[in-house]
């Protein structure tokens, strides 16, 4: 960890106490500003509780009282808080900087920051960049979005290190001088309207990661999405990717190829779809940027199978295949999914309703046979079966579900999980709900 006076005796209020809020308190408390927490639960952690009042932290719980930022300087704030809330709209119009971890992650870290975001792909780039970086002999560190917090892992990082940070539209709204090395964005689509209101607000919010990134820093983009980057005031340099067309880095003639050069066959990479490819092409120009070798680079897409709940291939039931794609939280990343088989599909989808219209997966639906759907959005996923002609089958959850799928299922089909919406109506999280499928594959193997 650098050192870093900014906050010192800054009066900061940390809001909410989800893992990047504790990782905030005690990043602040260590470089000595005065720290409130406040959260609407009611605060529980007994033990945290008495720590935090040993250095000075104020908690203020069950509520986000106006009267703190009377003396406020700055705000850190979860990510998924809104700023519709009346705390943080009172707050802007004090014109209270507010700001996530990943603020505090840029002023402390000693390490390089590679950043990587994107509507889908960015977890998959950022574990695939990670084992590029290790079998090239570096020293990555996965943080952000992915579970780690930023500040924690900037707090950790050494110069040897290299931060491979994950981040959120949410994350990146909270960003004033936060500035990467190297920014991926994978691509950006319609997504997170129920945060940010508009599409061109999730885009705006995309975009701040190369806000403050300068000609020694690189950012590499979907060459698809060029027109996205037209009359932005971008000082870094820019690299493209794409599947279609000569760039940086694409796939041509079933080769994958880098600057010019080919670094292997597409079809010796273990991961598949169009989708994946994007991903992988992204992935070779950060890690290209980086230094790694081609051997390290070609011994990872040979052994790289993919991450949990992302098209997460389980095995083999009756010569079924089955395939879990929890995290496949809105049509794009299902329409990827569904575009990656050509096999008969029975489709395991459902989940809370964020009034979205699910015809637009119709175009890459010809070759399911069946749905069985679950939640809030079941009665959608059935009016899609009719139009679809085929039929469609109503479950309790993903677990039922795919008790339902082997009933039906032939060898050579492919039991698809990829739900299209969220889970919170059910569950907390895209990975208990894959998780919880993953126990019925268990159950039936």
């Amino acid at each position: 960890m650098k050192p870093f006076s900014g906050y010192e005796n800054k009066n900061i209020i940390v809001l909410g106490y989800g893992r990047s809020g504790k990782s905030a308190v005690n990043a602040l408390v260590s470089l000595g500003a005065n720290v409130t927490l406040t959260t609407n639960e009611v605060f529980s952690d007994e033990e945290a509780e008495q720590k935090y009042k040993a250095w000075g932290v104020e908690i203020v719980d069950g509520h986000h009282p106006v009267n703190l930022l009377n003396d406020a300087d700055l705000i850190v704030k979860n990510p998924g808080i809104p700023y519709s809330i009346t705390f943080l709209k009172e707050a802007a119009e004090r014109k209270i900087p507010i700001v996530t971890d990943v603020e505090i992650a840029h002023h402390l870290s000693e390490a390089p920051i590679y950043a990587l975001t994107g509507t889908n792909g960015k977890t998959t780039c950022t574990h695939l960049l990670g084992e590029m970086l290790e079998h090239g002999g570096s020293s990555p560190i996965l943080c952000g979005n992915i579970g780690y917090p930023a500040s924690a892992a900037a707090m950790e990082a050494t110069r040897d290190d290299t931060l491979l940070m994950e981040l959120s539209s949410f994350q990146l709204m909270g960003i004033e001088e936060f500035r990467p090395d190297i920014a991926v964005i994978t691509n950006i689509y319609e997504a997170h309207l129920d945060y940010h209101g508009t599409v061109e607000e999730y885009v705006h919010a995309k975009l701040e990661i190369f806000k403050n990134m300068t000609a020694d820093d690189l950012l590499i983009f979907n060459k698809k999405q060029a027109h996205l980057l037209e009359n932005r005031d971008i000082k870094c340099r820019v690299q493209y990717f794409d599947t279609e067309s000569e760039a940086d880095a694409y796939a041509a003639d079933g080769n994958l190829i880098v600057h010019g050069e080919v670094v292997m066959q597409v079809q010796d990479a273990v991961l598949k779809g169009e989708h994946n490819i994007e991903n992988i092409l992204a992935t070779l120009l950060a890690a290209a940027a980086h230094g790694v070798n081609k051997d390290a680079i070609k011994k990872t897409l040979a052994t790289f199978s993919g991450i949990s709940h992302r098209l997460e291939r389980l095995g083999a039931i009756d010569d079924v295949i089955y395939y879990n794609d929890s995290k496949a939280t809105n049509n794009l990343a299902t329409s990827f999914a569904l575009k990656s088989f050509d096999t008969p599909v029975i489709w395991l989808a459902g989940g809370l309703d964020r009034g979205q219209s699910l015809d637009e997966l119709m175009q890459y639906a010809g070759h399911v046979k069946r749905i069985v759907t679950f939640g809030e959005t079941a009665p959608k996923f059935e009016a899609l079966a009719e139009k679809l002609n085929i039929p469609a089958e109503l479950t309790e959850n993903p677990y039922t579900g795919i008790e339902i799928t082997r009933h039906y299922a032939e060898p050579g089909d492919t039991v698809l999980f990829s739900p299209a919406c969220a889970s919170w109506d059910q569950y907390k999280d895209y990975e208990r709900r894959g998780d919880h499928f993953k126990e019925g594959f268990a159950k039936l193997s």
